[in-house]
């Protein structure tokens, strides 16, 4: 899952650590709200890992991939209704007690899911962990840059992108570990339940946030909070701004309480232009594909070859962790590239990764290793046979995918690899649920030695699915994985950023709730190299959108944006350096990039 991220420089980050070693106060408000980013991560990345056990226990699961997808999709449905809830809860009743909330609602759904009996039992744990990761996405940053002092609240704040990413790497790590374990996905679900328990008692001894509090006129609760993050000289100057920001805060909120969105939009050129580059960018951050591959990245791997499930997560390990490394590097380019140029870049290795995907997947369907009869009748006396190729007429041709494809009214069937060594040989086409001398078609393969494919077949061209994967990720995480939240902070006019900013993050909820519930269905209705073609179509088109709508808007004042979206001069030369205007001509700045 891709969340907001707050850049900073390193001389900021410095002295973030100078002061939180001076004041652990701090550190602590901020790593104690922080976990609500890991738990943001981990949630939305583990379910990668365990969908591959749960198929194993729960045939129901494995032949239906809508179901796949509705395990996987309810978190984001969850968190699109937990995050509309949270900014009312947060408004109403804090930030404090809208993270304990958050914290119960991942703790139940850990013990949910960890002791489900059943498919729906599944989906509602997903619900609730949903619920859980709408509310802490919005939360744990804002405690977080309210209890944090001006001067490094950046810094801060950016930690908890970086616990999102590491969250899912984390989740990546747990669910390699626990593949040996008995009752491996119980144990990779549930492990969710520690950290919740850990920040819910860990946010009990810490105070509410002090700007809330003022805002609900407890102000001697809010001064006392202040001392502690502040030195004393500093708390009077703090008052008196944090007085004026609720102030104005109030007299913005008033005025917007006013104006809805369709009336922006149908009066206010400036907020309609900033709206069409905000929301198009989360629209098109997840059109591109990226949660395809977090949420389904061992998926991917089986269908590039690898057969096992260890092989699949341990491979898995490398976009998770590209994911991670990606956020850090945007932090570093983000204020020397600008926001427009590294959109452009990220885009284009987005778009060169899927081709290869869409080419590398392709040609493993093409060269799928055939079906022997000789190969299929050995296995207990062809007692094991899939049924559709028992029936088959004597003169088609049957290989791997195909047989892959089959499904017989009570069964999906499997392929079993051939055995000393060359897997591209011809293999066994058997029933994967059928039973004969209480031995199912699995056992029976793996008994001897060989692989069982049911998700995607043997290929000489897995490693290259693998590269591509890694280039997706190397080129996505930086650019579209951080810039679309960077841009939609910076877009807005303020006295409108409350209202626009919410349209953009539930057409980011929104966007990423249809991939996810559509991938596996996609796959399976026209196959892994068509899917990544249509995701390299909309890349290509997100590419040109990013070049004919969005603006740059590095180093501009939000006063100088404004006058540029008033503008509507197009310049397709994103690489040409910033010409200001000193006047006459009311652009206010940059004139790259028009709207």
């Amino acid at each position: 899952m891709e969340g907001g991220v707050h850049e900073f420089d390193g001389s900021t980050f410095r002295e973030c650590f100078s002061l939180s070693w001076r004041n652990p106060y701090v550190l602590r408000l901020a790593f104690s709200a922080g976990i609500g980013g890991l738990l943001f991560g981990y949630d939305t990345g583990v379910i990668s890992g365990a969908l591959l056990y749960i198929r194993d226990d729960f045939p129901s699961v494995d032949k239906n991939t809508w179901l796949q997808e509705m395990i996987v999709s309810m978190a984001v449905a969850g968190a699109i209704i937990g995050a509309a809830i949270g900014g009312w809860a947060n408004d109403r009743y804090g930030r404090r007690t809208s993270i304990l909330v958050a914290d119960a609602l991942f703790f139940a759904g850990a013990a949910v899911m960890a002791s489900a009996t059943g498919p729906a039992q599944l989906v509602v744990g997903r619900v609730f962990v949903g619920l859980g990761v709408g509310t802490a996405s919005m939360t744990s940053p804002l405690y977080i840059s309210e209890a944090s002092p001006a001067r490094i609240r950046g810094a801060l704040v950016s930690t908890n992108g970086l616990l999102i990413t590491g969250g899912q790497f984390l989740s990546y790590l747990i669910n390699l570990a626990f593949t040996k374990a008995p009752g491996t996905w119980r144990w990779m679900l549930g492990v969710a339940a520690v950290p919740a328990v850990v920040q819910f008692f860990l946010m009990l001894f810490l105070p509410e946030s002090p700007r809330w509090l003022y805002r609900k006129g407890r102000e001697e609760e809010a001064e006392a909070i202040l001392r502690k993050i502040y030195s004393a000289e500093e708390v009077e100057r703090e008052k008196e701004e944090l007085k004026e920001s609720v102030e104005a805060e109030a007299r913005e909120r008033s005025s917007s309480e006013k104006t809805s969105l369709v009336a922006l939009l149908m009066t206010t050129a400036t907020v309609r232009r900033g709206l069409v580059a905000g929301v198009g960018l989360q629209v098109f951050q997840q059109l591109v594909g990226i949660n395809t591959v977090m949420y389904y990245s061992p998926t991917i791997v089986q269908l590039a070859g690898f057969a096992s499930n260890q092989t699949a997560l341990a491979l898995s390990l490398v976009t998770a962790g590209l994911n991670a490394a990606g956020s850090l590097v945007s932090i570093y380019f983000i204020d020397r590239t600008g926001r427009r140029k590294l959109l452009v870049i990220s885009l284009a290795g987005v778009i060169l990764s899927l081709a290869l995907l869409s080419a590398v997947f392709h040609e493993a369907t093409s060269h799928s290793p055939p079906v022997g009869a000789a190969e299929t009748a050995h296995f207990h006396g062809g007692a094991l046979t899939c049924p559709e190729y028992s029936s088959r007429s004597s003169s088609s041709f049957w290989d791997c995918t195909r047989c892959l494809k089959a499904s017989a009214a009570s069964t999906g069937c499997g392929f079993c690899a051939a055995g000393g060594g060359d897997k591209l040989r011809a293999g066994a086409c058997l029933a994967a649920a059928a039973a004969a001398s209480n031995t199912t078609a699995r056992d029976a393969c793996r008994g001897e030695g060989r692989e069982w494919y049911t998700r995607g077949c043997p290929s000489r061209y897995g490693w290259l699915a693998m590269a591509g994967l890694a280039l997706y990720i190397a080129a996505f995480s930086p650019g579209m994985g951080t810039v679309p939240w960077i841009v939609n902070s910076e877009v807005y006019p303020l006295r409108h950023r409350g209202v626009c900013g919410g349209a953009a993050a539930t057409a980011n909820w929104v966007s990423n709730l249809a991939v996810a519930q559509s991938f596996l269905s996609l796959t399976d209705a026209i196959g892994a190299a068509w899917t990544f073609l249509i995701f390299g179509g909309l890349s290509v088109a997100a590419l040109a959108f990013v070049l004919v709508c969005v603006p740059e808007t590095k180093g501009l004042p939000i006063e100088e944006v404004e006058k540029m979206l008033e503008g509507r001069e197009l310049r397709l030369r994103f690489w040409a350096k910033r010409r200001h205007h000193h006047g006459g001509d009311g652009d206010g700045g940059e004139k790259t990039g028009g709207v």
